[in-house]
């Protein structure tokens, strides 16, 4: 089968689900060819030893890859990130009718939206089928972000972004979501629910994985013989990782927040952390991902943190795969699926999102867990990765997807 992949994030990246996605499907003996940008993400500013572009071709092991220019931002700036996107998706329109062509499936990691033109202008060409892939839903999680403009211009902006999220879903051939609660919420937005299917997301198998805990692990960490509550990935706008810097603040006697990670949040998380007088959090600040599997190790608990939106209610954040791959036991300030996915397999504790106070209670519980209990919830969580959410379930799936897809195609 000849694939299709578009997404504006790819590797060396560090959203890892389209690379992985298209090795995979590669290594099945199936043709794969990636229309993306030039790597950017997160901090806005392309990588050093890259130059933008028209005409970039390359290897990706047996993946060939196409990038095309694009304003790169990931800032707070809502007019920058909008430019980003729709600079993607100007130029992955132009520079991808040819590049798809011939392709009997495309698959579109979204977000943003604007990823999808390439393979929109395939689908009316050819009549090639998308699977649309979302992981956030929009307009929703760009107006909970409080980035996006106030009053009649953002009114605007909530129409004109549900009115192309709506021919999106239509247009495509599969649109498949992170969670049973986001496959509800987009056929209420228009997807027609006989072409919505739930694929739970996976991490990076190859470096989230059970390892051994190290000194130089723990010393990373700053652990110092007691509970150590690590919070890992981006600290963003959506994470509601004030929540937790109040809940540490009230049992500074008893647990230590790790922050590892970084993002447009952080520098309001240090000035609360002063403001309060919170010596038991720390910020280690970003990590290679190959040495992130020892944090979690040296970490007693890891801690999945989201605002109180409607929108976030059907998200998993992808932390959370994380941490079940490395059968680490979780602290879960969510709700929705997130919530109900630790509750029914067992793998932590869960705190209404947004309420300081109840996690501040979760901490102290995690604080007197004992090693036992800890490790007989961590060989839970990675039992339930490995069968629910691995990197081959989420392949087979996606596989059996597109090969209907086609399929059909083939028929018509």
């Amino acid at each position: 089968m000849r694939i299709g992949l578009v997404s504006q994030w790819y590797p060396p990246e560090g959203v890892f689900i389209p690379g992985n996605l298209a090795r995979q499907l590669a290594e099945r003996d199936h043709d794969v060819r990636v229309l993306t940008t030039f790597p950017s993400y997160p901090h806005g500013r392309i990588f050093p030893g890259w130059r933008q572009r028209w005409r970039h071709t390359e290897a990706d092991g047996p993946v060939a890859v196409r990038r095309v220019p694009a304003y790169p931002s990931h800032d707070t700036s809502a007019a920058r990130r909008a430019l980003s996107h729709l600079s993607f998706g100007a130029s992955s329109a132009l520079g991808g009718v040819r590049w798809l062509a011939g392709v009997d499936v495309t698959y579109v990691y979204h977000p943003p939206p604007t990823s999808a033109a390439a393979a929109a202008l395939v689908r009316l060409a050819r009549r090639t089928p998308i699977v649309l892939h979302v992981q956030d839903l929009w307009p929703e999680s760009v107006l909970g972000s409080g980035m996006a403009p106030a009053g009649r211009a953002g009114r605007a902006l909530e129409r004109g972004v549900a009115a192309l999220m709506r021919a999106t879903y239509r247009l495509a051939g599969a649109v498949v979501v992170i969670s049973p609660a986001m496959a509800d919420l987009v056929v209420a937005r228009g997807a027609d629910p006989d072409r919505v299917r739930v694929v739970w997301n996976w991490t990076d198998d190859a470096l989230f994985r059970p390892v051994p805990a190290t000194d130089e692990a723990r010393a990373a960490l700053g652990h110092r013989g007691r509970c150590t509550v690590m919070f890992a990935g981006n600290i963003g706008l959506l994470q509601g990782i004030e929540t937790a810097i109040r809940a540490a603040a009230v049992v500074r006697d008893r647990i230590d927040l790790v922050l590892v990670g970084s993002g447009a949040g952080e520098e309001a998380a240090h000035r609360l952390a002063a403001d309060l007088g919170a010596d038991n959090v720390r910020f280690v600040g970003r990590r290679p991902a190959e040495r992130m599997a020892a944090l979690y190790a040296a970490a007693d608990w890891q801690l999945i943190c989201l605002r109180d939106l409607p929108a976030l209610r059907g998200s998993i954040p992808s932390k959370l795969q994380a941490a079940l791959a490395c059968g680490s036991p979780v602290i879960a300030s969510v709700g929705g699926d997130a919530a109900a996915l630790v509750r029914s397999a067992g793998v932590g504790l869960v705190s209404p999102p947004g309420d300081w106070r109840a996690l501040a209670a979760r901490f102290s519980v995690a604080a007197a867990e004992s090693a036992d209990a800890r490790a007989e919830l961590g060989r839970r969580a990675r039992r339930v990765y490995q069968e629910r959410m691995s990197l081959r379930v989420g392949v087979d799936q996606f596989e059996d997807i597109m090969t209907k897809l086609a399929a059909e195609r083939g028929r018509a």
